[in-house]
């Protein structure tokens, strides 16, 4: 015999003698181990004399438990190689004893030996001489044997050989599938045979062993032919010998549990035989094994495209029989589920379980199938079972299915899908009913149960959204896919991914369309929970199926939007938003039913004025429609009077709703703490899961909805809300986002945060572009408890370095406050931090050597007036975030010659407002004015066709954050729609009428039109003049040959408006943002809204407050506040037009606007110095006054005035000087 290596079984866990130090590494070793060692230590210490005596005698007892020791340690070798013999011929496999001897080092091919094998050989050996006996047993069968001989001698042994075929995990060869078809063609032609004596089907009607007899075989055939299914793998080359035998399988499987094809039953046995197949098909539908085995051959057939359902596909002959009775197999308990045996019902709810974990999650299930057979799968009796086993064991089955699906991997283009997804999928595709006559038309299968429907959407999405959070594909970070370094081959995998995400996206197309909302939104009216919407928040925890609720609509809803959002390539939730924001009455049914939790049902007292800073408080609304409306009609004639001066003037708003300045002081007083939402002061931490969900919904339809809304609906007709329920809207918005983010909940329920913060800004930006609000709403959640200046500055900081080194987790709460929603804090504040922002910038520059400590400018250059852009650009484009340096400027006039003046920093605030003067005009090409009154700036279409066009954009982006950076004040305002891309801000349909009032008109008309748009003639492209070309754009793509139609003229009017407002300006405004945040960082500029920055650019307005300049103003060279000439000064000042003292501040500080915040923050102050007359005093006597002009020395922002003794003659020297445009040479 082949000596083998003892295998030692130790007490202490050591069952391997070839790692000898094994029983050591364990910390202890066995009383064997030690007695072992100890022997042999015994041996290697024995010493022996010369005269054959052993060094040192030992006592008989000694030598007594010495034997008694050695011979247990031979027993134990001796059991142990028993042992060992033992587990190598009860290795079933060769593959797993070669993996288990090669784990201990030895070379199985070499060793291993039909001994060790014996009990493998034996049934191989047994198994071959069966199927040869059994071959030419089953060659000569002619039907007539007796029912007890086919039992025994053809069935048995097949099943015994067979077995060890499948079992030994090999591929089948020629001989075994020739015994599978022979034995199979036998069984089905005994099937039909009507004598009973030789019918195997009579078995099951017989005597209690019989019976036994029949069912055990039967469910070996069974399991034997769901093996051979899962085997076929008609994919290869060589699978195709496998799909007869296949064929045979399913129908002999079908044959057992079909009581028709039983020829030989007679009428008084059908209810044992009906007993006999029901407890057959009982065990198939508990056992994994059946319809593990059809899922793997449903996974192997193909998809078919979405686009060739209306075509008949039928696959091969072979494979549909296979499909059809494969499919017959898996819905078998379904159809005898309502049926009884002896009284009893058999407990099919394993069998529903299995159905919904193997085959429901079948990745395009109905995709797969042939179309003659998708309606056996979407029938109400299969479909019922499933949705309530999937909502009664739901647990169970999402545990199943997260086990098998590590099992099988399921491949969504680089990205797991979950099981759980595919029958969200699934489901949705199989409860609906699709119509080719419109893209919309559609109708859920007769007789579906919708609320148990919903129900069950809700648990799997749930389970769905866990399941994408843990591995974070939302983020795809957690995953480590492989990086493509090939661009192309990302190409390729990018457009494949988007190509089957589109597929699976049209699976869930249903769930997105008008007729499945409207359906859920009758059924809830028929339940009257309308009437009941208090209760729905409050029901959270109730039991069992019940009556469709909202709560379950919203849920329903709002789980598919964040679904859509991650699996969706194309638009993301906007399928789900558009079907949502163009449901009458949804929207407004979210807000009261929220209106009704926040406020606790209490009914809010409306004062007269909807509008009024005071009148909101922290009073509660019932919320209601109706009463809002009629609130709004007794408002009186002056809101009469605005509506109608909006219907007017609907392009142009120039009067504010809110006026703030009516309100009293006391009401002024109140005004923040009554908009500040009591119920909303614990943020995201304060509000309930339904509370949330309810509210992550309404606030991504009312976003949306924002973005469609034009100012006619906003304003005039106030759809979907009265402007004060707008007030109401956004005071719990802004208070729930405040306090959100500055308890540090948003981690918790990000998602509906991040919806409110979208929906708040939008509300904000419409406010800011034109007020509904009073300004004491946007301020009130922060009240008098707001933070210091610096430290507000401090921290803003803190979280742009956070955002800079990827550690968004690290940003202090009240960072988040001021980068989500800084319009908590008062404009005027909010500059403050800006300037504080700047002045810890230059500290770190400073500190870092980029600024000398005495901070005398870095850089000089020579400027000529009359190529002051040319200059400046080719001098300074090229220092980028070095522009932050101080800059000496020199100038050289148009007549060639230097000007006199030294730079102390009003040459160089001259020179930028010069530059900027020049480059901006419209004449110079690379901006233009608006068809407005203001005339504001946007980037000329053209200006890319020009010579350094962007370049010089870019540049005009760095000159103006210069400006902002060093608080020059600039004397022009960009268009809004312009800022806002600068900002990251989006633009609303109205912002076109700023940049092309008459296309504004134009697609408002059409938005109204009532008539056919079919006969106007539109298509989906837009015209654009560049350079006296006309060049015609697709809107999209093919768009030449789209038609504008009522139904998708919405989409036509915001394709153009994003065309004008978006993608035509977008080239210049990343360059000018390229150039600007050199110096301003991003997070800077995000302070402000578009307004605002208008005015952080260029101050307030085109005036000043004469008095607040008196009173900031210095006098040196002899004059006082109380000296005459000075008097006469101020006389003259304040009787200038504003456009007059613009210009004589821009005279004296070279910027013709006041600062932000007053003429105290205006450095070095404003002075006058009085200069010496060089008129004799009886010259001035006789009449004669100063003929000297005044002069201005702009570095010290100094007016140089004589004293003049006239006030006639001081205003016409001083309008002289003024409009002059000249500087010292006055001087």
């Amino acid at each position: 015999m082949l000596t083998f290596p003892s295998i030692y079984i130790h007490a202490c866990g050591c069952v391997d003698a070839l790692l000898k130090d094994s029983c050591k590494s364990r910390g202890s070793e066995c009383q064997i181990c030690r007695d072992s060692n100890a022997m042999s230590a015994s041996r290697k210490q024995s010493q022996v004399s010369l005269r054959g005596a052993s060094a040192r005698e030992i006592s008989r007892d000694a030598l007594l438990e010495k034997v008694a020791h050695e011979r247990e340690h031979r027993s134990f070798t001796r059991r142990a190689s028993a042992a060992a013999l033992f587990i190598q011929s009860n290795l079933k496999f060769w593959g797993i004893g070669f993996r288990f001897f090669s784990a201990i080092g030895y070379d199985a091919d070499s060793t291993l030996t039909p001994r060790i094998w014996r009990r493998y050989y034996e049934i191989k050996k047994v198994g071959g001489h069966l199927q040869e006996e059994w071959e030419i047993l089953a060659d000569g069968y002619n039907n007539q044997e007796t029912v007890g001989w086919l039992s025994s001698n053809l069935i048995r042994p097949f099943l015994f050989f067979t077995s060890h075929s499948l079992a030994s995990h090999r591929k089948l060869n020629f001989a075994d599938v020739k015994c599978f078809s022979m034995c199979f063609r036998i069984l089905l032609q005994n099937i039909n045979i009507t004598d009973s004596e030789k019918s195997l089907c009579s078995l099951a009607v017989g005597t209690a062993e019989e019976r036994s007899t029949w069912f055990c075989q039967a469910k070996k055939l069974s399991l034997l032919c769901f093996s051979l299914l899962a085997k076929c793998d008609f994919t290869c080359d060589d699978g195709d010998q496998m799909i007869p035998v296949v064929v045979l399988a399913m129908r002999l499987v079908v044959s057992l549990t079909d009581l028709k094809q039983w020829k030989s039953l007679k009428l008084e046995n059908i209810g044992e035989a009906n007993i006999s197949v029901k407890r057959l098909i009982y065990f198939m539908g508990r056992s994994s094994v059946m319809y593990s085995s059809i899922r793997k051959f449903l996974m192997k057939l193909k998809i078919c495209n979405a686009l060739e359902e209306s075509k008949s596909i039928t696959p091969a002959e072979n494979i549909f029989l296979i499909t059809a009775s494969a499919l017959t197999l898996a819905l078998r308990p379904f159809q005898s589920k309502s049926e009884k045996s002896n009284g009893d019902a058999f407990d099919l709810k394993a069998s529903f379980q299995q159905y919904s974990i193997f085959i429901l999650t079948v990745p395009y299930l109905t995709r797969r199938l042939p179309n003659l057979l998708v309606p056996a799968v979407k029938h109400l009796s299969v479909i019922s079972p499933c949705l309530n086993a999937l909502l009664v064991s739901k647990d169970i089955v999402f545990d199943e299915m997260s086990k098998f699906e590590h099992s099988e991997i399921l491949q969504f283009t680089g990205e797991l899908v979950p099981s759980c997804g595919w029958a969200l999928a699934n489901i949705i595709d199989l409860v609906t009913e699709r119509s080719s006559d419109s893209v919309d038309s559609g109708h859920f299968i007769q007789g579906l149960d919708c609320t148990l429907y919903v129900k069950v959407i809700n648990s799997i999405s749930e389970n769905l959204l866990d399941c994408l959070g843990n591995v974070e594909i939302l983020t795809g970070k957690e995953h480590g896919y492989v990086e493509m370094d090939d661009p192309s081959a990302q190409d390729n995998s990018s457009e494949k991914c988007n190509g089957r995400k589109l597929a699976y996206a049209d699976l869930l197309s249903p769930a997105h369309q008008q007729w499945h909302l409207r359906k859920l939104l009758s059924l809830l009216e028929k339940s009257k929970l309308i009437q009941q919407k208090d209760s729905c928040v409050s029901n959270q925890g109730t039991k069992g199926i019940g009556n469709l609720r909202l709560i379950d609509i919203v849920y329903f809803y709002d789980f598919l939007l964040r679904i859509f959002s991650s699996l969706n390539p194309i638009g993301g939730s906007l399928p789900i938003l558009n079907v949502l924001s163009f449901s009458p009455g949804l929207i407004t049914q979210l807000w009261e039913t929220l209106e009704d939790s926040i406020f606790h049902g209490n009914d809010c007292t409306l004062l007269e004025d909807p509008l009024n800073d005071a009148n909101f408080g922290g009073c509660n609304s019932t919320g209601g429609d109706k009463k809002q409306k009629l609130g709004v009609k007794d408002t009186g004639s002056k809101l009469l009077t605005i509506f109608q001066k909006i219907a007017g003037k609907s392009t142009d708003f120039n009067i504010n709703l809110v006026d703030d300045t009516s309100q009293t002081s006391q009401a002024s007083q109140d005004a923040p703490n009554s908009w500040d939402i009591e119920g909303m002061k614990r943020g995201s931490h304060g509000i309930s899961n339904d509370v949330s969900c309810i509210l992550h919904l309404f606030c991504a339809i009312y976003a949306h909805l924002l973005l469609i809304l034009d100012d006619i609906e906003f304003y005039e007709k106030q759809v979907p809300f009265t402007l004060q329920q707008q007030q109401k809207i956004a005071s719990v918005l802004n208070t729930f986002v405040y306090n959100s983010l500055i308890h540090n909940t948003v981690q918790n329920r990000k998602p509906v945060v991040d919806a409110a913060v979208k929906c708040l800004h939008f509300l904000y930006e419409r406010d800011c572009r034109h007020k509904f609000c009073p300004s004491s709403l946007w301020v009130a959640p922060t009240g008098r408890g707001r933070i210091p200046i610096a430290a507000a500055a401090r921290a803003h900081e803190a979280a742009r370095l956070n955002l800079q080194l990827g550690d968004p987790s690290t940003i202090p709460s009240m960072s988040s406050v001021l980068t989500t929603v800084p319009h908590v804090f008062p404009f005027e504040e909010r500059v403050q931090m800006f300037r504080e922002l700047v002045k810890m910038d230059k500290v770190v520059r400073r500190a870092a050597g980029e600024v000398s400590a005495s901070g005398l400018s870095s850089v000089e250059i020579v400027v000529r007036r009359d190529h002051i852009v040319e200059d400046g650009f080719r001098q300074l484009n090229s220092l980028g975030p070095r522009l932050k340096s101080g800059i000496s400027v020199s100038f050289i006039s148009e007549c060639g010659l230097p000007e006199a003046g030294l730079d102390y920093g009003g040459l160089s605030k001259e020179f930028l407002t010069d530059l900027s003067k020049a480059a901006f005009d419209p004449l110079f090409g690379l901006f233009s004015q608006t068809s407005t009154a203001d005339g504001n700036l946007v980037p000329n279409i053209s200006s890319k066709l020009l010579d350094n066009g962007m370049e010089m954009i870019e540049f005009l982006g760095r000159v103006v954050g210069k400006a902002l950076y060093d608080g020059i004040l600039l004397d022009y305002s960009f268009s809004l729609v312009f800022i806002q891309k600068l900002l990251g801000q989006y633009s609303f349909l109205d912002e076109l009428s700023t940049l092309d009032s008459e296309l504004y008109r134009n697609l408002m008309y059409l938005k109204h039109y009532d008539g056919d748009v079919e006969d106007l003639s539109l298509d989906f492209t837009v015209t654009e003049e560049v350079c006296g070309k006309r060049i015609v754009r697709e809107l999209r793509p093919g768009g030449r040959n789209v038609a504008v139609t009522n139904e998708n003229k919405l989409q036509y009017i915001h394709a153009i408006a994003d065309y004008k407002l978006n993608w035509q300006m977008l080239p210049p405004a990343n360059a000018f943002y390229s150039g600007l945040t050199d110096l301003i960082a991003p997070l800077w500029l995000r302070l402000f809204s578009a307004n605002e920055f208008n005015q952080l650019l260029s101050g307030g307005k085109h005036d000043f407050d004469v008095d607040d300049l008196r009173s900031n103003t210095r006098y040196t060279g002899g004059y006082s506040e109380g000296s005459r000439t000075v008097k006469i000064f101020w006389e003259v000042v304040r009787g200038f037009m504003p456009s007059e003292r613009c210009l004589l501040l821009k005279f004296v500080t070279s910027c013709s606007r006041s600062p932000l915040l007053g003429f105290q923050h205006l450095q070095p102050s404003f002075t006058i110095h009085k200069v010496a007359g060089d008129v004799p005093i009886w010259a001035t006597i006789g009449g004669h006054d100063v003929d000297r002009l005044p002069s201005a020395s702009t570095c010290y922002n100094t007016l140089k005035l004589p004293a003049y003794k006239r006030h006639s003659t001081l205003r016409s020297k001083l309008l002289y000087a003024i409009t002059s445009n000249t500087g010292f040479e006055l001087s």
